[in-house]
């Protein structure tokens, strides 16, 4: 019998490389879709004959156990929140709901429908926020500076929780941040992707960003949704850091895509004030000896491919439209 899986935010970035990651595995794939009048499923397009979607919600722990019933998964992997970190100023209740309590009713759908499941909790690096260290490891005290962050703490710490209480096989991956042509436009790395490459094309000539001196671990998604099944392989559950080890700040992210498309990017880049946040998390990089030892794990993506595979792409998306043409 093949290995059945649960995945959330299968329409997402991450949940569209691990669906293909674990179809290469022989598994049968169900992804979790939210009810909306225009779904959003280009990011899964092309796996669409090959996995089911099964629609039900993190606001609604019926509907997470009526999907763990009818499909009978093996893994569930959380992957579902509200991820974009500026917006949770807008709407922190709403942020706390999808990010913390739906993680809960996720965690406690499984205890009451088969205890056996073993459980993928997406924590982030920006749970450390304001750091104690660095770099960040699994011990590394969390101070989240946006309600994102403290959401995602609550999450993290009740997997731990249920794990502790239920002997649940419920982990947690602190990833730092992982990238993509996959990813957002609302995302700075794929910002900075399209706007270098509708410059390269003649479609823009600006590029506003907020704070060019915030650091960040960036790597590949296809390498960071390998880790995540590599911990629900383990004998025992556990939490694990993953990331690169290696920071690069904003500045160093305009660089290299700017001078991958032979552009000099100080003629084009500006920094807007509405793009800063209210607290800022200014140095996150992350310690995955633990992942590298235990899981054995490593990136296979530096960060030059990871940007000139980025921009590469966004070039080849756009290289249809003709300048003054909208998006």
């Amino acid at each position: 019998m093949p290995k059945r899986a649960i995945i959330t935010g299968i329409t997402g970035q991450d949940g569209s490389y691990l669906a293909e990651l674990l179809l290469e595995k022989g598994y049968e794939v169900t992804g979790i879709t939210r009810r909306l009048s225009q779904p959003n499923l280009d990011r899964i397009a092309h796996l669409l004959d090959r996995i089911k979607l099964y629609p039900a919600d993190l606001l609604d722990v019926l509907s997470l156990i009526h999907a763990i019933e009818e499909n009978e998964p093996d893994e569930f992997y959380n992957l579902a929140a509200m991820s974009f970190v500026p917006a949770s100023w807008d709407q922190p209740l709403l942020t706390g709901e999808f990010n913390a309590q739906g993680v809960t009713r996720v965690l406690d759908a499984i205890r009451r429908v088969n205890p056996k499941i073993r459980f993928y909790q997406a924590s982030s690096s920006e749970m450390f926020g304001k750091v104690r260290e660095v770099p960040q490891s699994e011990l590394t005290p969390f101070h989240p500076r946006s309600p994102y962050g403290v959401s995602k703490v609550f999450g993290h710490y009740i997997t731990v929780n249920y794990r502790e209480s239920y002997n649940l096989f419920a982990c947690s991956g602190l990833l730092f941040n992982h990238e993509s042509p996959r990813r957002g436009l609302e995302f700075v790395t794929r910002k900075v992707s399209d706007g270098v490459a509708r410059i390269k094309l003649g479609l823009q000539d600006t590029l506003l960003l907020g704070n060019l001196e915030a650091h960040r671990d960036w790597g590949f998604a296809g390498d960071y949704v390998r880790a995540m099944w590599l911990m629900l392989q383990q004998p025992t559950p556990d939490d694990f850091v993953v990331a690169t080890g290696v920071s690069h700040s904003v500045k160093d992210l305009v660089r290299v895509a700017f001078a991958h498309a032979g552009l000099d990017w100080e003629k084009h880049v500006r920094v807007d004030p509405r793009f800063l946040r209210p607290a800022e998390v200014d140095h996150l990089i992350g310690n995955a000896a633990k992942a590298r030892q235990v899981l054995g794990w490593a990136p296979s993506v530096d960060f030059a491919g990871l940007v000139g595979m980025m921009v590469d792409s966004d070039i080849e998306k756009l290289s249809g439209i003709t300048p003054g043409k909208p998006r």
